[in-house]
């Protein structure tokens, strides 16, 4: 009885670590935030896609960024980058591919996600594009995409099917190895890696030569000591802060705010 118990706390402990890996954060900065943040309703034949918008303050009209989810929803951390992004001079909108589903359970994630349908990605995307392009009065009508993981794979295929976008940056995505998609991207990719993520990392001299032979713009950065998933896991404040993550984070947010000027002028 004793040893089963112990087994039993054990396995008890075991899960908690796992749970507190994808431990949700990041309300305080959205509770405090002098932005307006909203939930919109964009219509998409008979389907309701739900969307987070955050706006940033300023006088005139702003960009437009698409924020592609990572495996785990719209996040209050997703949602508290969305803020991010406002604060350095976007608009940030944000679909939901899970209909309100969020998970800090990897298992869990992975499968919500891997049930998404490359047709279900385009019509969320296209569907977000065209209201941010036409129902958004704040916008420019300059128009970019990121996204996250998964997300960031998802970022730079779309590129292949929006000839509106200005620039994609993909964050530890899978870059894109499709000849006949790559000859489509109309804009600049910018992706941002972690050093010790080779899974991602491996695929990225191939879709360097892809992108050179077709006479395109593709500049990813490797940040050194770094894991996957550094731009959550750096974060300050999540609860599972790592240290390495944290520097690669702010050099990452260091570059993406010189390009972010550069997209306002775009």
């Amino acid at each position: 009885m004793r040893h089963t118990v112990v087994a039993l706390t054990i396995i008890c402990l075991v899960q908690s670590l796992f749970a507190q890996e994808y431990k949700d954060f990041g309300k305080d900065r959205l509770n405090n935030s002098p932005r307006h943040a909203e939930w919109v309703d964009i219509k998409s034949g008979d389907r309701t896609i739900k969307a987070f918008v955050v706006y940033p303050e300023r006088k005139d009209k702003a960009p437009v960024m698409l924020v592609v989810q990572e495996i785990f929803g719209v996040t209050d951390w997703l949602r508290s980058l969305c803020d991010e992004l406002a604060e350095n001079g976007v608009i940030a909108i944000a679909p939901d591919f899970l209909n309100g589903q969020k998970f800090e359970d990897g298992d869990g994630a992975s499968k919500a996600v891997s049930a998404v349908t490359k047709e279900q990605i385009k019509t969320v995307l296209d569907a977000t594009a065209d209201y941010a392009l036409t129902k958004i009065p704040a916008g420019n009508g300059t128009l970019a995409i990121c996204g996250f993981c998964r997300g960031g794979g998802w970022a730079f295929d779309y590129a292949s099917t929006n000839p509106k976008l200005k620039a994609v940056y993909s964050f530890y995505g899978t870059p894109l190895d499709d000849p006949a998609k790559i000859a489509k991207i109309p804009c600049p990719v910018y992706g941002f890696y972690a050093e010790n993520d080779a899974r991602v990392n491996v695929g990225i001299p191939k879709t360097e030569e892809l992108i050179k032979a077709a006479g395109k713009k593709y500049e990813p950065v490797i940040y050194k000591g770094a894991g996957h998933g550094f731009m959550r896991s750096g974060e300050p404040s999540n609860p599972n802060f790592r240290e390495a993550d944290g520097k690669a984070r702010d050099e990452a947010w260091a570059r993406w705010k010189t390009l972010l000027k550069q997209l306002d002028g775009a």
